[in-house]
């Protein structure tokens, strides 16, 4: 696995996932469809995120229901692959093929943004 060093801090990263959009969060974006919130194109139309309304009640829903921890290791990227290889982590679709639902999250997103492509830009 090649190293995916990221430009931004942990806390940085995690604080977007907790107050930031699904157009930057594939996390934001997994539970806003399994939430059954309405995918929208913004802006120019090339963004798409659950709108103002969508994505307050996703960090309400994010606020009481989602938690997160960590540990800190110095190549993080091998213990995540042996993490999502030996867990059952339905939500992770990157190296995830063999979890059973990962071709079932994949389809509901897509269907997510080809509902939102269909739909005007929203303001």
């Amino acid at each position: 696995m090649a190293n995916r060093t990221s430009t931004q801090n942990l806390r940085k990263r995690v604080r977007y996932h907790y107050r930031g959009n699904a157009a930057g969060s594939t996390l934001r974006l997994t539970l806003g469809c399994l939430l059954g919130l309405e995918l929208r194109r913004v802006g120019s139309g090339k963004r798409m995120t659950f709108g103002e309304a969508g994505e307050t009640t996703l960090s309400q829903w994010m606020a009481d229901n989602a938690r997160v921890c960590w540990i800190g290791r110095s190549e993080p990227w091998d213990l995540e692959s042996q993490l999502i290889s030996q867990l059952d982590l339905p939500l992770n679709l990157d190296q995830n093929r063999h979890n059973v639902f990962q071709s079932r999250l994949k389809e509901l997103r897509a269907q997510a943004r080809q509902r939102a492509r269909e739909l005007p830009i929203s303001s």
